[in-house]
């Protein structure tokens, strides 16, 4: 994330996993766009124009539709574009860049749009972090493109370097049958945190930064445990990340989430982290062995959900019918 990819260089370690964001887009016989977010149960239509109002309402649909029309000018024709997101909003799953991502992919699918997937990742941040004003860093928009598990790189002028990693399928399985997924039945507005992260950058806040510097550094251990097939190393590395990443600014904790973290680790869990910006959301849990069933059963008195997933090995993936 900005400013402290641009000083300093980012890295991550990022997996995708069975969890989508869909867009669908089919032409009308009318002069109207008609915008549909099934999961949220709204919808809008406008009469056909260049632009439509970017006012709280289904601003993700309208910003890529804005972006599409003005880069590359639509057909004057209307069309019906509805979108349905398997993880809630504010979930810290990077749901709203990868809705983002399947909007401007279903476009680029309909006007045959020579667009690769840098460039796709890209017109997605461009149009979510610049255009939408959305606080956040650049990863997500890449992870979802790209798909699989990367480990990315990001630098100063917005460049990006993504290195799919080439993991041996028994170490993913592990991988996926060790690391829990919970809700804590707790959305949260990231914006922010996000905010209170940039400013200790800009700051020089020591500690904020140098918890950034670590966290840089758990991306790289990460990495070299998984090529490598130390996955007893992960639960540490994930603990590790933990303590860091609450460093970084407030809000990124806070008691409930710490007593959960506390509860986990009692019942076998090695480490974990709190997923996205952090304040809500969901949390991820290594737990080795057979130890999850003790987790799950010890997590039950909050009164989150555990999410059933599979780590997958593909991004944006488009066709037409």
């Amino acid at each position: 994330m900005s400013p402290y990819s641009d000083l300093y260089g980012g890295a991550i370690l990022n997996a995708t996993i069975s969890l989508y964001a869909n867009a669908n887009i089919c032409p009308i016989e009318e002069n109207a766009i008609i915008l549909q977010a099934l999961d949220r149960k709204e919808e809008y239509r406008y009469e056909w124009a260049p632009s439509l109002p970017i006012d709280g309402n289904l601003d993700l649909l309208k910003g890529v539709y804005n972006r599409i029309q003005r880069d590359f000018s639509l057909p004057l024709t209307g069309f019906h574009l509805s979108t349905f997101v398997d993880a809630p909003a504010g979930s810290g799953l990077g749901t709203s860049s990868t809705l983002v991502v399947a909007i401007v992919g279903a476009f680029a699918e309909m006007l045959r749009l020579p667009l690769g997937e840098y460039d796709i990742a890209q017109l997605a941040y461009e149009i979510e972090r610049k255009e939408l004003k959305m606080a956040g860093g650049r990863q997500d928009q890449y992870a979802a493109t790209f798909g699989g598990v990367n480990y990315m790189e990001f630098f100063n002028e917005e460049k990006v370097i993504v290195n799919p990693l080439r993991i041996k399928q028994q170490y993913l399985f592990e991988l996926e049958n060790n690391l829990l997924l919970y809700f804590t039945s707790t959305s949260r507005e990231s914006a922010k945190i996000i905010e209170r992260q940039s400013l200790n950058v800009t700051d020089k806040q020591e500690k904020p930064i140098e918890a950034m510097h670590q966290l840089k550094q758990q991306a790289l251990m990460m990495k070299e445990a998984l090529l490598k097939g130390r996955l007893h190393e992960i639960g540490e590395i994930l603990d590790f990340g933990f303590q860091q990443k609450r460093r970084m600014a407030d809000g990124i904790s806070n008691p409930l989430m710490e007593e959960m973290y506390e509860t986990a680790k009692k019942a076998g869990a090695m480490g974990g982290k709190i997923s996205g910006a952090g304040g809500g959301g969901f949390m991820i849990f290594y737990c080795p062995g057979i130890t999850k069933y003790k987790v799950l059963e010890s997590l039950g008195k909050f009164g989150g959900y555990f999410k059933p997933y599979q780590l997958t090995t593909h991004g944006l993936t488009t066709w037409t019918i």
